[in-house]
């Protein structure tokens, strides 16, 4: 399927999904929306690392993917739960407000 499109249009897409992470972390305040952007951010990763392993018939890019894919999950497990003590501290998840903890 891959090889009928070629690489590029799945770098591109790749790309586009990084720069929209990145302006997300950039722009947003909200550590929920924050957290999803850096999210956006690895599954970028993970549609370049496939497309290049798929070009290049190289199985190091998907298993490489498999362990992105397992530290995204001890993220989201750890970062959700920070996200949620914090706002039942602060009632709040501004990421401003959250700058100026003190501990």
């Amino acid at each position: 399927m891959i090889s009928s499109i070629g690489t590029e249009p799945y770098i591109m897409l790749s790309m586009v999904l990084f720069l929209m992470g990145t302006m997300g972390v950039l722009l947003r305040r909200n550590a929920i929306l924050v957290f999803m952007s850096v999210e956006l951010m690895l599954n970028s990763a993970n549609i370049a690392l496939v497309a290049f392993a798929h070009q290049w018939q190289q199985i190091n890019g998907h298993i490489f993917v498999f362990f992105v894919m397992t530290v995204a999950a001890a993220e989201v497990a750890i970062g959700l739960a920070l996200i949620v003590n914090i706002f039942r501290e602060r009632q709040s998840i501004n990421i401003d407000e959250l700058s100026q903890m003190e501990g």
